[in-house]
């Protein structure tokens, strides 16, 4: 890995979870990493941990930044290439989800959920590109399994996944000329905090464990991870979280879905007396980062 030393990426959505993940391994191959995210506080630990692993002279730095916010992001990436001279890499890693029923769910929540997701990494690339352009670097968006198998009480952020998939196949031909490469990342269930909070949803996990296998597993953190670090290394136009999700994006992508949605029909109505028993329950995005992604909505 010893080509990333001296290079700079930005990661949003660095304070935990996978970007969090990501900037520690960056930065223990010698890269620079700017960590961007809503806490402040949990940043700048995150941020110093990069700083003790860090190899070849590498340096870490926390910007809060709300990602929907694209005033804030221009300026954080100026403040990076300030600080750093160039930036190499961006990853667009920020997201929240919400969990249940779409005519349960709040519509204000809803929203914020594609907001985020979609939104703000469409505004992390409009900010990221000019710099990108000049050292013709790398952008990877990630993505998620749920971009290619929608599945039923996750609308919102399968549908924000699928629209950032869809964005960065499209944005690759656009910025290929400028010496740019864009990749997709899909990761499955992955041990993050978000996904440990979705899981104390006690009807959500169990719509979960009833999903085909292995699309109901939760994988390990730290082997994706490593994964993303590879197809970073590549400039990878599609990187897997999970060695059997590439499988699924050469399958014929209605046939998953189609199993799913049969399945989760059945699931759904069996679910149905509990899901609504429990809907006051889900009117937050889940675990600290979405928390976070809430209270901090622009006026």
């Amino acid at each position: 890995m010893s080509e990333l030393a001296g290079k700079t990426a930005l990661i949003t959505g660095a304070a935990r979870g996978i970007g969090a993940s990501l900037a520690l391994s960056l930065a223990a191959r010698g890269v620079n990493v700017a960590l961007v995210g809503l806490e402040p506080a949990v940043l700048a630990e995150t941020a110093e941990a990069c700083a003790e692993r860090a190899t070849a002279g590498a340096q870490a730095q926390a910007w809060e930044a709300d990602v929907t916010d694209r005033a804030r992001m221009t300026e954080v990436v100026e403040q990076v290439v300030e600080r750093f001279g160039a930036l190499d890499i961006a990853v667009a890693n920020a997201g929240i989800a919400i969990g249940g029923p779409f005519t349960q769910s709040d519509p204000e929540t809803f929203d914020r959920v594609i907001e985020v997701n979609l939104l703000g990494s469409i505004t992390t690339a409009r900010a990221v590109l000019p710099a990108l352009a000049v050292s013709r670097g790398y952008l990877l968006q990630i993505a998620s399994l749920a971009a290619m198998t929608p599945t039923p009480l996750m609308a919102a952020y399968c549908t924000s996944k699928s629209g950032v998939e869809a964005f960065a196949h499209s944005l690759r031909s656009e910025v290929a000329p400028d010496g740019v490469d864009v990749g997709v990342a899909y990761l499955s269930w992955t041990d993050t905090d978000m996904v440990r909070s979705a899981d104390q949803d006690r009807v959500l996990a169990e719509m979960r464990s009833r999903l085909p296998w292995p699309a109901n597993r939760t994988g390990r953190l730290e082997p994706a991870v490593e994964r993303l670090t590879t197809g970073i290394r590549r400039r990878s136009a599609h990187v897997y979280g999970q060695p059997w999700v590439r499988t699924m994006q050469w399958w014929p992508r209605g046939f998953l879905p189609a199993v799913i949605a049969l399945r989760g029909a059945h699931e759904v109505k069996r679910l149905a007396p509990r899901l609504a028993a429990t809907a006051d329950e889900r009117m937050k995005p889940v675990g600290p980062g979405g928390l976070a992604a809430t209270r901090k909505t622009p006026e």
